[in-house]
């Protein structure tokens, strides 16, 4: 474990302790019955869920924090990282926690949902010994292949070929695992400034959200109402701009953020119909595919990495926000517009299912063209 280390005393933070208190007195309120009860019988049930799961994050980050100081659990800077100073670690565990007692309070407890929530476990707990201490690549990616494992044999799975032949069956959990250890390492990626990854995470709840009450899914709607909650409440100590985070996701939080997200864009019913529908999933996520993609073929390209081991082992600054930092000049510019992509995606993705074939396909091809802006935008960025 790392050692402890000496942190300046802090400014007192008047207002900050003023929300603090009156954050800890709206989660009270929350716990009431005649509270619960209205919000269920005015059918915002998932408002309250959203307010509970937000509320306890905020609550319990503060502590996170403290808890990581004392023990060191901290981002020490590098030459490969942007901060300039220690920054605590257990962002992740909040969110964490924060997710599971809102599911756990109003009882959003199925099958899949349960099995996603071991796996989770799973992901976040080896993801935390990474960061203590830097694990191999190799094994973070076993321990993730096995924990979507997991979640295929609680009933999440995609079903995109015939599920009554063994070869369909095959298809579909190979492109589950290729589906959410893709999505989850992504997310990974993207924690490399401050707000940058919790945001996306944000907003890709937010439009899953949105799409699952569009199609009557409210149980997946709820997932994603405590999921978007437990998220936000943590954004107010990570992005600040002008000002430094105060604390990190850390590896456990990106990855398990990424886990559950992706999980729950499985979880869906996106691909009932026909090829239009599962594009919305796609348009979401559709920030992290892009750079997934970009950075695969640049490296390749450019000799960079030239096997699967070198794929998953090398670390760079050749992605979006780094570049985007070099043609924007401001890491806060850099974040804005990826949290302005992601939700004009999303946007997209919310308009997809009200079209007609013919519209739906041209939001499609309009996405594309707003993700080849960004593309020579990059370009810019790697000269």
């Amino acid at each position: 474990m790392r050692s402890p280390l000496r942190f300046s005393a802090a400014i007192p933070d008047p207002v900050g302790r003023l929300l603090y208190a009156a954050g800890f007195v709206l989660f009270l309120l929350l716990f009431l019955f005649p509270v619960r009860s209205w919000f269920i019988h005015a059918g915002l049930r998932w408002l309250y869920i959203l307010l509970f799961s937000f509320l306890l994050s905020f609550l319990l980050v503060r502590p996170a924090r403290a808890i990581a100081r004392r023990h060191g659990i901290l981002d020490l800077p590098d030459g490969r990282k942007l901060h300039g100073e220690p920054t605590p670690l257990l962002g992740g565990l909040a969110i964490y926690l924060a997710f599971l007692g809102s599911l756990l309070a109003n009882s959003i407890l199925t099958q899949a949902v349960t099995g996603l929530l071991i796996a989770g476990s799973g992901v976040l707990l080896v993801s935390f010994l990474d960061d203590l201490r830097p694990l191999p690549a190799s094994l973070k990616l076993g321990v993730m292949v096995l924990a979507t494992l997991l979640v295929i044999s609680s009933g999440i799975s995609l079903s995109l070929f015939p599920i009554r032949t063994i070869w369909g069956q095959a298809l579909n959990v190979f492109l589950t695992l290729v589906w959410i250890v893709g999505i989850a390492n992504a997310m990974n990626f993207f924690d490399g400034m401050d707000g940058l990854a919790a945001g996306l995470a944000a907003i890709a709840a937010f439009f899953l959200g949105v799409v699952a009450s569009q199609s009557q899914q409210v149980f997946l709607g709820w997932v994603a109402a405590a999921l978007l909650g437990s998220t936000a409440g943590f954004l107010p100590y990570n992005f600040r701009p002008g000002k430094r985070a105060t604390i990190f996701l850390g590896d456990s939080g990106s990855n398990f953020l990424g886990f559950v997200l992706a999980s729950l864009a499985v979880m869906g019913e996106w691909a009932e119909n026909n090829l239009v529908d599962l594009a919305a999933p796609l348009l979401i996520f559709g920030v992290f595919i892009f750079d997934m993609i970009y950075i695969t073929a640049d490296r390749v390209a450019s000799g960079k990495v030239k096997s699967l081991r070198d794929w998953i082992e090398y670390v760079g600054r050749d992605h979006l926000h780094h570049r985007l930092e070099m043609v924007l000049g401001r890491r806060e510019y850099a974040v804005l517009f990826i949290y302005a992509l992601s939700s004009a995606l999303g946007v997209g993705a919310t308009v997809l299912l009200m079209s007609s074939p013919l519209s739906a396909y041209l939001l499609i091809f309009q996405a594309i063209l707003i993700l080849l802006m960004v593309a020579i935008l990059e370009r810019r960025g790697r000269r």
